[in-house]
């Protein structure tokens, strides 16, 4: 295969490719086989003081250009991703395990949301209004924070890294882009191309490393006026206490325990198609995975069985021929397998999969075997716990009334999906969700660029990204009041 990024994996700062200060490196190994693949810089607070000073000295200057024009920079870098886009998604599939083609559609997804966010300089709108005084006008404009510290998650890596920057950048901060040591490369290959499509020095910053070192320096760090987080229920806890002790603006998209309702009405093979899809494609690592199916009694039996013939024919591998791949290391690996063990002896029964595979092709890799588990309490572990990975759990309810009260009973409220030929029952279920995103006879998941993200509960903290709803992530609103003399 030929090497389409460095063995030892560098930042991104002031323009530059440099090591991290103390010279460590940590291994990146290939979720396919197990084998290192490459070394990223293992930062420390060190790193990323020099990053955060980088980005100081250069957000004026990149706040004084207009934002039309600093629309018009992002947009040659969105167009500079896209005439690359086929290696960016070679990186990706290579650090990911997912295959060619899905790792490339992901990569046009960022593409699309760094055009949609270029063409958001031309709309940086505040709001004209009345005063209660005579010879007084009122109005708002939108100001950048200041610097930006954005960590992300390695799951469907080049999509994240597009949620965060495009909009930070477009609003006229500048940022330090905490690269997953899942996903180093394709932090750095973003990093690369945007040098080289003319973005200044020190407007972005990529570091690598490892959360609590490198993530955790960013976050306590005094000079970053806005976090952005994606990741783990947990982590997010931990930013939001660092953050909101020095009154840090805070974006934090957490997990997902998202519900997939059945009702008796339903187009079964439809809904089956949809509920597989929700629950395995990306190995299950989506934060709106649909893990929780909830299926009425009347069809329970039909659609259960569909459900189990359906996942048997999954092909499970890193080729375009394959529906998904391997999840994105061991440490992941081994709590799936874990988590499965105390299920089963909790008295749940596996129906399909529940290990990993043992195969010559796939036994060094993190490959799971696509999983469903029958006979959990609404209040087991892995009802609740988000799991990340090709791991889906089966509920019966008599009816409407339960299926809603078991989909609200998450500690998340990220996403969810009904299907059924009711119009009536549909919108009630849009109404009734304590979630952020509700599709009717689709899938749990499926954002779009323009679109706003976000959950309830357990899944963040009620910010959006990405749509024009991230403008209020990275900007902030100044009053401008003017009096003119009608004697003048």
């Amino acid at each position: 295969m030929t090497r389409d990024f460095p063995e030892q994996i560098p930042n991104w700062i002031a323009g530059r490719q440099v090591p991290a200060a103390a010279g460590q490196w940590g291994a990146k190994l290939s979720p396919h086989h197990g084998r290192r693949i490459s070394e990223f810089a293992s930062s420390t607070a060190d790193d990323v003081a020099t990053a955060v000073a980088a980005a100081k000295e250069a957000q004026a200057d990149w706040a004084a250009i207009p934002a039309v024009k600093r629309g018009n920079i992002l947009l040659d870098v969105a167009l500079a991703l896209r005439a690359n886009a086929e290696l960016v998604a070679c990186i990706v599939a290579a650090e990911t395990g997912k295959s060619p083609k899905e790792a490339l559609g992901e990569t046009i997804g960022a593409v699309q949301q760094g055009l949609f966010m270029a063409g958001e300089g031309m709309r940086l709108y505040g709001r004209t209004t009345t005063s209660a005084v005579a010879n007084k006008h009122a109005m708002t404009v939108r100001c950048p924070i200041g610097v930006a510290g954005l960590i992300i998650a390695a799951n469907t890596p080049i999509a994240n890294v597009a949620w965060k920057v495009f909009p930070a950048l477009i609003c006229g901060n500048t940022a330090i882009l905490k690269a997953p040591e899942d996903a180093p490369a394709t932090a750095w290959i973003f990093g690369k191309i945007a040098a080289e499509a003319g973005l200044p020095r020190g407007v972005l910053n990529v570091v690598q490393g490892f959360g609590p070192e490198a993530g955790g320096a960013l976050v306590a760090h005094p000079d970053v006026a806005v976090i952005s987080f994606t990741g783990s229920t947990a982590v997010g806890r931990r930013i939001a206490g660092v953050a909101g002790d020095r009154l840090a603006r805070l974006s934090l998209e957490l997990g997902g325990k998202n519900a997939f309702v059945v009702c008796e009405d339903a187009d079964l093979d439809k809904a089956v198609e949809w509920a597989v899809l929700s629950a395995f494609s990306n190995a299950g690592q989506r934060c709106a995975a649909g893990s929780r199916l909830i299926v009425f009694d009347a069809v329970y039996d039909e659609f259960r069985a569909k459900l189990i013939a359906r996942t048997a024919k999954l092909n499970v591998g890193a080729t375009d021929s394959d529906d998904c791949g391997p999840v994105i290391n061991g440490r992941q690996l081994s709590n799936m397998l874990a988590a499965v063990g105390r299920a089963k002896a909790a008295g749940a029964t596996v129906l399909c999969g529940g290990d990993r595979f043992t195969d010559e092709e796939r036994a060094a890799g993190f490959y799971m075997q696509p999983t469903i588990v029958e006979g959990l309490a609404a209040d087991a572990e892995m009802s609740i716990c988000e799991l990340f990975g090709p791991i889906a759990a089966l509920y019966r309810v008599p009816g409407y009334a339960e299926a809603i009260a078991l989909a609200n009973s998450s500690p998340y409220g990220l996403t969810a999906a009904i299907h059924t030929r009711d119009f009536d029952r549909a919108m009630r279920f849009v109404a009734a969700m304590d979630t952020g995103v509700v599709t009717v006879n689709g899938g749990t998941y499926g954002s779009e660029p323009h679109m706003p993200f976000g959950g309830s509960k357990q899944s963040g903290n009620g910010s959006r990204e990405p749509g024009t709803e991230a403008l209020d992530v990275y900007s902030s609103l100044k009053d401008v009041y003017l009096l003119v003399s009608p004697h003048a």
